[in-house]
């Protein structure tokens, strides 16, 4: 078995690196590093659709009193801030209510008030990256295959963010699964493609190429050049299941989390609102922007390259790729002052 390395991160608000306890890693490194090459019928078995869902059932649907899988030692180890949800903490009784808890985000994930502001869409760890070859942070066909990713009968949308920019955020098993909106505009489309339950354990991702254009996933593409809409062209949102997640449930709320409706072609949605929820576990999300109409925040292209981080991506794709720690709602990027070019329709 490959031994992997150890994973870190920079902590936003102070600059700091710390270390990632990947809950469940030696399961993940022998499962991509053995089973995949020895057993490919008992590999694709554990990453499809029924395992996935029974794995999540006997790992997050069991009162927390149980050991099994590490539920008891994984809920010592995250320190979820209970006092942060709209819940009272007494109902919180299995893991799957700790991983779909909701928050008083609107207290406790405060969004920047420039009304051309990027926000992250998900507590998570997040690394950047362009499509452009003269950029250093070109990593296309790494964490995905572009056309697979959206999907090969998209030739409108692959056209439209060929040569942009995107995010990779990463939720850890610990983190609040709802998803939220980036940006504002209206939707102009909505659709699902299917596809397999591979981990996103940083090891997964190194061990099997391009997985996250391989699982299933939800793509969502804003239209941001209309009135009231964040003025960075279209963006497009991609969420990613995972192993033990089976659903992605699209629920956008204009208030806190009242009144959810599904997320359609035609549908305005305002920035920092809830949009949809992962169930449960850990999951990505993508963020994809066109050419020239955004610029990432200092301090995330500056963390890419932590001095002295040892990341398990940096390894595989021989150059520095450390992520960054962000909160739901706070600040990734702004509107780029002189767009390299216009929305096409």
């Amino acid at each position: 078995m490959t031994r992997l390395s150890a994973h870190q991160y920079v902590r936003r608000e102070c600059g700091a690196v710390l270390d990632e306890t990947l809950f469940g890693d030696r399961i993940v490194n022998f499962l991509y590093s053995n089973a995949r090459e020895s057993a490919p019928v008992v590999f694709r078995a554990l990453t499809g659709k029924r395992m996935s869902k029974l794995l999540s059932l006997a790992n997050f649907d069991l009162p927390l009193t149980t050991s099994l899988l590490g539920n008891s030692r994984f809920l010592e180890q995250t320190g979820v801030d209970l006092s942060e949800c709209v819940e009272p903490p007494e109902s919180f009784t299995t893991p799957r209510k700790i991983f779909e808890r909701r928050i008083r985000y609107w207290e406790c994930r405060p969004e920047p008030g420039d009304p051309h502001a990027v926000v992250s869409p998900a507590d998570s760890r997040l690394v950047i990256g362009s499509f452009q070859k003269s950029s250093g942070l070109f990593a296309k066909g790494k964490f995905f295959d572009f056309e697979e990713l959206l999907g090969p009968d998209k030739r409108a949308w692959l056209e439209a963010f060929d040569g942009g920019d995107f995010g990779v955020f990463r939720l850890t098993p610990d983190k609040y699964h709802y998803n939220h909106t980036p940006v504002a505009g209206v939707v102009l489309d909505a659709y699902e493609i299917s596809g397999t339950y591979h981990s996103c354990n940083p090891g997964a991702v190194v061990e099997l190429v391009t997985p996250y254009s391989k699982n299933k996933r939800f793509v969502t593409v804003i239209d941001t050049d209309v009135d009231g809409g964040t003025g960075v062209g279209l963006v497009a949102m991609v969420e990613i299941v995972a192993l033990m997640i089976g659903e992605i449930v699209q629920a956008y709320s204009d208030e806190r989390y009242e009144s959810p409706r599904p997320v359609e072609p035609g549908l305005f949605v305002r920035r920092g609102r809830a949009k949809s929820l992962y169930r449960p576990g850990s999951s990505t999300d993508v963020l994809l922007f066109q050419p020239g109409r955004v610029r990432f925040a200092d301090d995330l292209e500056r963390n890419l390259r932590a001095d002295g981080a040892q990341s398990r991506f940096s390894r595989a794709f021989g150059q520095p790729l450390v992520e960054t720690e962000v909160a739901v709602r706070s600040l990734i990027a702004t509107r780029a002052l002189f767009p390299a070019m216009e929305t096409p329709l």
